[in-house]
């Protein structure tokens, strides 16, 4: 009767998640033991939940936000890519024309307005001068970024050209900032007159050359930061467009990875912020994964994780915490784990 006993507590310690320990026996920092000897569960853990594995920088989808054809995908999945990188590359010789006929067009504007400038603007049209310049330097220096990295990824290239590259845009942004702060001191003089038509005409020939290049940009999908590919939805020679289910890219911060757990409402008062936690995965029987938990989400949600199809009406709402991995571990993003919490 006591060795059957004894079989039971041990498959109802298995299933709750628990340990086994017999006598005095120490594990985990809980102590368990009896003066006859009989088994007893240890369970080291006050709550239980779902969680999914996800990045560090959670994942990121991209996306287009224009029709296209793909002219170029410049990555695969498990690249590493870099802050700023070119993925996806659409077909771009329309705004490529578009753009260099509206940079010729303001150019020659700017030489001949047709008109003359309007005196007492000399320098809110030295600081517009500036800010056009700026501006195309910004461009140029972008340009010649996707050039470095595509060059390094290619076996033609270093990482310093990358570090120098990256070094002039960093550079020609700031210099932006500076002109366009210029402009608004240009600006806030009194008693400045109105631009002239002259004026107005350089104003417009510029500002379609900002929206060329705004349409340009759009033909590009690139890496807000830097992290690994996840998945790859797209192939050279397809037609994309924009789309909120399926993105492009997904991208994320391998390095470290953590958990976005969902916790019943009913435990929502055992987890605080830094608690030790601990995780569970069929990917690896009989292995636990330290971590702690770092966020608790402001509200309670709808559950995301847990069993397939629709919600039903008695479904709780969950709170979302995040837990941090400690170092580098196995688990993959996308992962269901059971998460549990000392």
């Amino acid at each position: 009767m006591l060795k059957n006993l004894a079989i039971f507590i041990l498959l109802a310690a298995v299933a709750a998640g628990g340990y086994v320990i017999y006598g005095s026996k120490l594990k985990d920092g809980y102590y368990s033991g009896s003066a006859s000897g009989e088994p007893e569960t240890v369970v080291n853990w006050v709550a239980a939940a779902p969680g999914r594995v996800e990045p560090r920088s959670g994942e990121i989808h991209l996306g287009t936000i224009q029709l296209g054809r793909v002219d170029e995908v410049l990555v695969k999945v498990d690249d590493r890519v870099e802050e700023g990188e070119l993925l996806i590359r659409l077909d771009d010789a329309e705004a490529r024309a578009s753009l260099t006929s509206a940079e010729a067009e303001a150019e020659a504007v700017r030489k001949d307005p047709g008109g003359d400038f309007a005196s007492g603007r000399v320098d809110i049209r030295n600081a517009e001068d500036a800010i056009y310049s700026a501006e195309r330097t910004v461009t140029g220096a972008r340009i010649e970024l996707d050039y470095a990295i595509a060059s390094k990824r290619a076996g033609s290239g270093n990482d310093q050209n990358v570090v120098d590259a990256r070094k002039r845009l960093k550079d020609a942004k700031d210099r932006l900032e500076r002109e366009r702060l210029a402009y608004v001191k240009a600006q806030s003089k009194s008693n400045i007159p109105a631009p002239s038509p002259a004026e107005s005409r350089v104003s417009k020939a510029r500002t379609g050359v900002l929206m060329a290049e705004a349409q340009l940009d759009k033909t590009r999908v690139r890496a807000p930061n830097a992290g690994t590919v996840l998945q790859l939805n797209v192939k050279d020679g397809e037609i994309v467009a924009p789309s909120v289910d399926t993105p492009l890219v997904t991208m994320g911060d391998m390095s470290l990875v953590r958990i976005k757990a969902e916790v019943d409402e009913g435990d929502v008062s055992k987890i605080k912020v830094g608690q030790k936690a601990f995780v569970r995965t069929v990917s690896y029987p009989g292995k636990d994964f330290e971590g702690k938990v770092t966020r608790l989400s402001p509200a309670l949600i709808g559950p995301k994780i847990g069993p397939r199809g629709p919600r039903r009406a008695n479904d709780v709402e969950v709170l979302e915490v995040t837990i941090e991995m400690d170092g580098a571990v196995p688990l993959l993003s996308g992962m269901r784990v059971d998460t549990f919490f000392r």
